[in-house]
């Protein structure tokens, strides 16, 4: 029976020998070494999803061109014109070969990570309906844990062996925005706006996050990464159809995705503070990350910040970006690639502040919890 350090350096050989085309070209590429943890596991929606939902009956998928059209395997599911946040993320990490999505992960690999995202999913299950088939959050736990229970089969059955790897491992959870953008505020299709206040809606949602995150901490994860809802009335989408007089942005939005936010990092001092054995959770500030780089977007070289580089209407966002449509010819001047997601620098930016520094994340940073 192989040790927790044998598989670790299984693991390692694994990426090592079977890496594949590597990392963009078009920015900063890594040497060789090995990741800071074993393995990294990521759940989430469209701003991370890897291909999951390219078998699905959807409307949400990325899987034809321009989508991918700067990343090195070119057209894979993901949402953007290259990598996602995850993607640099995992690079940053050390890791040297992209986090296989759960749709076509299988046998060893499984040792490295697993990504879960779904495009259009949510905390709750109904979130994303309006667009077709996704995996919600609660299906995802399940794929984990099925994940798992394949995971004790090349361990042995050893369960304390692999409880401890698991253990080692960073788990991403970036939830909510599609509970604000295809829930919430869709009132033609969902109920939920009269049935809930903002206030009790966010709290309705902290309700079932708390249940899921436990669930997984129940399988193994202990370092976790949970990301604040974006400023959603700042994307393209609702730029486009927002006309009001104070504000660029839709306020109202905003203000309910603020409260969720609130509630998000009370969650994460009470999981470190003992609700949860050993947990060590990082509240990940995406919404002032966003809105810093939407409010000093020229300091980052974008020239473009409130339209989608691919996209059709007012904003390049009353309809998102079309099969072979023709998208911007520089990508890195746009803060957005469509008329949802962010661009690759967009993400690498967002990613490497999150990894480095304590200006977006509590109560340590992404480096520090990858030591801890």
């Amino acid at each position: 029976m192989k040790t927790v350090g044998e598989l670790s350096l299984l693991v390692c050989l694994i990426i090592v020998c079977f890496n594949g085309r590597g990392w963009s070209q078009r920015l900063p590429r890594p040497q060789p070494q090995q990741s800071q943890v074993p393995c990294f596991f990521i759940f989430g929606d469209s701003l991370v999803d890897n291909g999951n939902n390219n078998g699905m009956l959807t409307l949400a998928r990325a899987n034809y061109r321009p989508y991918g059209i700067d990343f090195p395997q070119g057209t894979t599911g993901r949402f953007t014109n290259g990598r996602t946040f995850v993607d640099a993320l995992a690079q940053l990490m050390g890791f040297t070969r992209y986090i296989p999505p759960y749709s076509r992960a299988r046998g060893p690999e499984l040792l490295r990570g697993v990504n879960y995202a779904s495009g259009a999913a949510g905390i709750r299950d109904e979130t994303g309906d309006n667009l077709g088939a996704h995996s919600s959050m609660n299906g995802q736990v399940a794929n984990f844990a099925n994940t798992v229970m394949q995971m004790r089969r090349l361990f042995r059955g050893d369960t304390n062996a692999l409880s401890s790897y698991l253990n080692t491992c960073i788990y991403y959870c970036g939830l909510g925005s599609n509970d604000y953008l295809n829930n919430y505020f869709m009132p033609n299709f969902y109920t939920t706006s009269s049935d809930f206040t903002t206030k009790a809606y966010a709290d309705a949602l902290i309700q079932d996050y708390t249940r899921q995150l436990t669930q997984l901490h129940s399988l193994g994860a202990r370092k976790v990464i949970v990301t604040a809802v974006g400023p959603i009335g700042c994307i393209p989408y609702q730029l486009a159809r927002y006309h009001g007089n104070s504000s660029r942005c839709n306020e109202n939005i905003n203000k309910a995705i603020l409260l969720f936010n609130s509630e998000l990092r009370k969650l994460v001092d009470r999981f470190n503070g003992g609700q949860l054995q050993g947990a060590k959770f990082v509240y990940l500030d995406s919404y002032k990350s966003s809105n810093d780089l939407y409010q000093n977007g020229t300091a980052y070289g974008f020239e473009v910040i409130d339209k989608g580089c691919c996209g059709v209407g007012r904003n390049n966002g009353q309809i998102t970006c079309l099969p072979l449509q023709q998208p911007c010819a520089d990508r890195r001047k746009y803060l957005f690639w469509d008329a949802f997601h962010p661009t690759e620098l967009a993400n690498v930016i967002f990613a490497q502040s999150a990894y480095q520094s304590q200006s977006y994340t509590y109560p340590v940073n992404i480096q520090q919890l990858a030591t801890l």
